[in-house]
């Protein structure tokens, strides 16, 4: 099999999957600090992390958002919550939405 050239739209791709992720075991109020300083500036804690030792970073985050993993139990779990099917994950992801938003911004009300 030869090595040809990755078309332009994959090059960059190539890179990333090249990065290594490194975990960094801190304590809690390190690790809280430097990710409070990340939401304060509203970038991640790994582009944080990049800034405080001087390596190149994004201007803002690529794709802001919250994440969680969900198991088969879990869809279970919060279709009983929310009635409706497990198999409806579109529509358990809206209300999980609905839900942690209502929690935001009871949040900031308290402010």
């Amino acid at each position: 099999m030869s090595e040809r050239e990755l078309p332009k739209k994959w090059q960059q791709s190539a890179k990333v999957v090249k990065a290594v992720q490194i975990a960094f075991d801190m304590d809690t109020k390190l690790q809280y600090s430097i990710r409070r300083s990340a939401l304060d500036k509203e970038i991640s804690p790994s582009e944080q992390i990049r800034y405080l030792l001087d390596l190149p970073t994004h201007k803002k985050p690529k794709r802001p958002r919250l994440t969680v993993s969900l198991s088969d139990d879990d869809y279970r779990r919060l279709g009983e919550r929310y009635n409706i099917s497990a198999d409806q994950q579109l529509e358990i992801k809206k209300s999980v939405i609905e839900e942690l938003t209502k929690f935001a911004l009871k949040g900031e009300s308290n402010k």
